[in-house]
């Protein structure tokens, strides 16, 4: 099993103590680390983590339920993948689980391989989603070490406009304009003008300096 600290976590919520022994087992010969819940409160009153992972979700359980759980992670900006498992299923709660972005809905008993392959898809998706987060934080950390001026430029340059247009819209010389996008593709580590322009695409639109 994998130690180390970005080894992907499962997060188990049941309040039958039987079903997250036997799923905790299941993850565990599986080579999965997990953690398990009686109830909704304890797992939202746990420390975060950043590590990839997923929940596998009782949908009925004491107080909160899982459609209640999946709303307030949705609401905390907590985009976790969950799978939901009930021993009640019915087909109004199932599209208004998968709608909210639920990766599977399970109806007890299930097989294994079916949970495996569900917490397999959600990991893995988790896993992108992370990954997209970092070079996002990335990408916004290069362009907060950018001046107000170099970011002026960089908004009139991916916007297509020329280096004699730029100097003559913030009122500079094409020289010191060169000079800035120059520092702006150093800073942002663009290999060229497309790449600059897919980078700011991913960032929040860039504002215009006054």
């Amino acid at each position: 099993m994998k130690k180390s600290a970005d080894a992907p976590i499962v997060f188990i919520i049941d309040d039958d103590a039987d079903v997250r022994a036997s799923i905790a087992g299941l993850l565990k010969s599986a080579g999965l680390r997990s953690e398990t819940f009686g109830t909704a409160q304890a797992f939202l009153d746990r420390s975060p983590t950043d590590r990839p992972s997923c929940l596998v979700l009782d949908i009925r359980l004491p107080g909160m339920n899982g459609l209640d759980v999946q709303r307030e992670l949705a609401d905390a900006g907590v985009p976790i993948p969950i799978i939901f498992i009930t021993g009640h299923g019915d087909i109004p709660m199932t599209v208004k689980a998968m709608k909210s972005g639920a990766v599977e809905f399970l109806t007890k008993p299930f097989r294994d391989q079916d949970l495996l392959d569900a917490i397999h898809q959600a990991l893995d998706r988790d896993r992108v989603a992370h990954q997209q987060h970092n070079e996002i934080a990335a990408l916004r950390q290069r362009y907060a070490a950018l001046t107000a001026r170099e970011r002026e430029v960089m908004a009139l340059v991916v916007s297509g406009m020329l280096n004699k247009q730029i100097a003559s819209e913030i009122g500079t010389s094409e020289v010191t304009v060169k000079i800035h996008r120059g520092h702006v593709m150093r800073k942002m580590q663009a290999a060229s003008l497309a790449d600059l322009v897919r980078m700011a695409a991913r960032l929040e639109p860039v504002p215009r300096q006054k």
